[in-house]
């Protein structure tokens, strides 16, 4: 796991604690077993990173809705900052992995959002509208903080000659784990002004996400879509 605020008494640190369950069923669910053994379903993986890619257009508005709430000049660079990433690797997709894996701009565009990913977004801008700056920073934190943690364990474990690596290394990187400590440190000053009934919310969004995070990896290992 990425290490949050070393403070025993820290948001980060209390809200993974309740939620280290959840990460360990994520960290070793099927869908990243067989990414780090190089033995997923390429039309699995297909299914995933056109969905990743809806996801993280989403996850890109959430990001700059929280930079318009941010209570200081630096939330709102950072927030601003973490809004283009998303984008920039959202368009990387379409650019590296896209053509790769032989899906063009027309069926992307003609894909719809699975229940997963639309649950996910839904939810995402749903807290960005409704609640404050530090629910927001809560619900947006699981994304940065447990694809950092499983992409680490993965690279750790990788076979050799995955046909993943470049995925995986994506994800392993400094420049993500920059991001990530950012996004936590953010999130521990947020909650130090907080109440504690604004505490407690910010704990239901991050336990929310979470699950979240567990449904779109198992629905796209599943390949899940509307019924209707």
């Amino acid at each position: 796991m990425t290490d949050g605020d070393r403070s025993p008494h820290s948001f980060s640190r209390e809200a993974w604690a309740r939620n280290a369950g959840a990460y360990e069923t994520i960290r070793t669910m099927a869908f990243n077993a067989e990414l780090a053994a190089g033995t997923l379903p390429q039309d699995t993986f297909r299914h995933y990173i056109v969905q990743d890619a809806h996801y993280l257009i989403g996850f890109g508005r959430a990001l700059s809705l929280a930079a318009a709430k941010a209570p200081d000049p630096d939330g709102i660079v950072q927030f601003s900052r973490a809004a283009q990433d998303a984008i920039v690797v959202e368009r990387a997709l379409h650019g590296g992995f896209f053509r790769d894996y032989g899906i063009s701009p027309e069926s992307f565009a003609a894909t719809a959002l699975t229940p997963a990913c639309h649950h996910y977004v839904s939810y995402l801008l749903a807290t960005a509208y409704a609640e404050p700056f530090e629910v927001l920073c809560a619900a947006l934190l699981p994304c940065f903080w447990i694809y950092k943690a499983v992409g680490d364990d993965i690279f750790a474990r990788a076979a050799p000659d995955n046909r993943y690596q470049a995925w995986i290394d994506t994800y392993a990187g400094a420049e993500f784990a920059e991001a990530v400590a950012g996004m936590i440190a953010a999130t521990d000053r947020a909650a130090e002004q907080a109440s504690p009934a604004l505490q407690a919310r910010m704990h239901d969004a991050f336990t929310q996400a979470t699950r979240l995070e567990w449904l779109f990896w198992d629905s796209a290992y599943r390949g899940a879509a509307w019924p209707l």
